[in-house]
């Protein structure tokens, strides 16, 4: 699959680890012209006429005029936090500008870079937040868990940081050692956790029956080898003594749209709304349709969610809902459903720009709001320490009445 040319699911959470397989947004076709600063009249192609820039014009003057320190002053880093201004006034924590060191930094990370910390992480309500720990891990090893909040990195506070200020903080070499502080909403007060980097290999899915008739399917990521590996343990359900499902998607931060419409073809008739792409400020809209191969359609089936649950993972269970009334167990996911452009600007600095959001096939909105399980089960922190996994325990039970 060429990420560039398609695509792809729906997180825009930092890329710690697996690239930026999850990241949400597709690269701009058009490239915008990097305007150069040293005259007025340049800067000001394309302005719209009804605004006044003579304000940032004398604020520009006043800085080189006055300021204590102007002969330290690069007039490009005047640039570009002019520029950071106008993205932060959108209130948009995924549309993001990038210098140049930063736009290079992410577009390694989607042709795969896999050394980090392995999680994602997101702005949640204005704090940076782990959406969830990738299985095996370095930072799930630590005891990250999906909602945990991160205050400080190193000595540095996440007050007002995007992603990828985050990201280039907490990145770097393995065997290289991050500090955090984090706060859980259990806990009196926030806690350093320390996570050693390292190259990051992660499952996509596994698979094994639980009381000999019921297929407990674990999907880890939206990948690229989610496919392939969801297609071979499909075969391997079918040949299976399995007659019912649970889909576990808790923790599961998203990826690949395709990946998501492809495996929602094996739970949906072919044709069945899988999810809307509404782009709201030009009144359109696109459908993503299951294509088959509808294996799984006869199976009974439930869907585990939880906070870490985010993107792709809430496009699917909300296609299973919507079109087959599976019920969602676990307590509410993330919410985190829109896409972002990238925009590659001529000094190798780049615009990430949300252009559109995402909804179910019942119309529902999920960037935001996040699906609501039809059965409400949270872990308590008793039942983790004792290895008991309630909200699995839970979907077994209605599955079994199925």
């Amino acid at each position: 699959m060429d990420m560039f040319g398609k695509r792809i699911g729906l997180i825009f959470f930092v890329v710690l680890v697996l690239g930026a397989y999850g990241s949400g947004f597709y690269i701009g076709k058009n490239q915008a012209q990097l305007i150069p600063i040293e005259g007025v009249t340049n800067l000001e192609i394309g302005k719209p006429g009804d605004v006044d820039f003579s304000l940032f014009w004398d604020s520009w003057r006043q800085i080189q005029e006055k300021y204590a320190k102007s002969s330290s002053i690069n007039p490009q880093d005047l640039v570009y936090g002019a520029i950071r201004g106008m993205v932060a006034s959108l209130q948009d924590p995924y549309t993001v500008f990038m210098d140049p060191k930063e736009a290079k930094t992410f577009l390694d990370d989607i042709s795969g870079s896999f050394e980090g910390v392995g999680m994602e992480i997101g702005i949640k309500k204005g704090i940076l937040t782990v959406i969830a720990p990738l299985e095996g891990t370095p930072a799930q090893k630590a005891g990250i868990r999906a909602g945990d909040m991160i205050l400080k990195i190193g000595d540095k506070n996440t007050d007002g940081l995007n992603t990828e200020e985050a990201v280039m903080l907490i990145r770097g070499p393995r065997g290289s050692i991050v500090k955090l502080s984090v706060m859980r909403t259990s806990w009196e007060k926030p806690m350093d956790i320390e996570i050693t980097r390292a190259v990051i290999e992660v499952p996509s899915l596994k698979w094994e029956l639980k009381d000999g008739d019921i297929a407990y399917i674990r999907l880890f990521q939206f990948s690229e080898k989610s496919a392939r590996d969801f297609q071979k343990a499909a075969g391997e359900i079918k040949n299976s003594s399995a007659k019912k499902i649970v889909l576990d998607l808790r923790n599961n931060p998203g990826g690949y749209l395709e990946i998501a419409q492809y495996i929602a073809g094996w739970f949906l008739d072919r044709g069945q709304l899988v999810v809307v792409e509404d782009f709201s400020s030009q009144a359109k809209k696109q459908e993503y349709r299951a294509e088959g191969p509808s294996r799984l359609v006869s199976y009974p089936m439930v869907v585990l969610i939880n906070e870490g649950s985010a993107s792709a993972s809430e496009i699917l269970a909300g296609a299973l809902r919507d079109n087959r009334n599976v019920k969602l167990v676990g307590v509410k996911s993330f919410g985190k459903g829109s896409v972002q452009e990238l925009q590659n600007l001529q000094d190798g600095s780049s615009l990430k720009i949300t252009v559109a959001n995402w909804l179910t096939p019942k119309g529902t909105l999920i960037n935001g709001q996040g699906l609501e399980p039809d059965v409400k089960v949270e872990a308590q922190e008793k039942d983790l320490e004792e290895g008991k996994d309630v909200q699995l325990d839970k979907a077994i039970e209605i599955v079994k009445g199925l």
